[in-house]
């Protein structure tokens, strides 16, 4: 089978995680940063899972699944070792339309998870079609040791200074060289030095730069 790879955008869109054990407690984990208002249904949780709930960061619905619990969700996580459970959820979830992703159990899976390298707003998944997790893991380790935290703070300067780029570069090509020449400059450098005021003078020089080119030309 061939995945298809997306992101979605799940912020104020429920996901509903299946159970409370260290599996439903990845899932969740998984989804804390995505703005999902997540929901777990199992009649015990994790200690993390709880706090969380105590928290207000999740809901959890101290229960065992019941039939009607997928109403409404965007996405299902199944994470409970109960083979007929699973089957149930996974059933509920193909006649409702809902996308559900069933631990180890890959038949009932309309997605799988990647490993994933994330820096920020920087998010690299990595996939095998779940033929090897291991492998997915360990170009993981090897992504994040090549991909340092200074990439996710060039996308935070990149957004910051993008609204002064389209007010200033109008021409598409000359904004898209622009970012080619910020890439090429000294600018991770000085990030991965934690100079993000040095960054910042920097990406403005070039800013400026490409703008007066634009202004000569006109």
């Amino acid at each position: 089978m061939t995945y298809y790879p997306i992101y979605l955008n799940l912020r104020g869109k429920r996901a509903l995680v299946i159970g409370g054990g260290p599996v439903a407690e990845r899932k969740v984990a998984s989804l804390l940063d995505s703005g999902a208002s997540i929901l777990v249904v199992s009649p015990q949780a994790t200690e993390r899972l709880a706090a969380l709930a105590h928290a207000g960061l999740i809901q959890w619905r101290s229960r065992a699944y019941a039939s009607g619990d997928c109403g409404g969700a965007h996405l299902v996580f199944a994470a409970t070792d109960d083979p007929a459970v699973t089957a149930a959820v996974f059933q509920e979830c193909r006649e409702a339309g809902v996308l559900i992703n069933a631990a180890d159990e890959p038949e009932l899976c309309d997605f799988i998870m990647p490993a994933v390298v994330r820096r920020g707003d920087l998010i690299v998944a990595i996939s095998t079609g779940g033929a090897s997790p291991a492998l997915a893991a360990t170009l993981r380790r090897r992504l994040s040791q090549v991909i340092g935290a200074e990439y996710g703070r060039l996308l935070t300067l990149m957004s910051k200074v993008r609204p002064e780029i389209r007010h200033r570069i109008h021409n598409s090509s000359n904004r898209k060289d622009l970012h080619y020449r910020i890439l090429r400059s000294g600018v991770l450098r000085l990030l991965r030095r934690h100079d993000t005021r040095g960054a910042e003078e920097l990406v403005h020089d070039i800013i400026d730069e490409f703008a007066g080119r634009e202004t000569v030309t006109q």
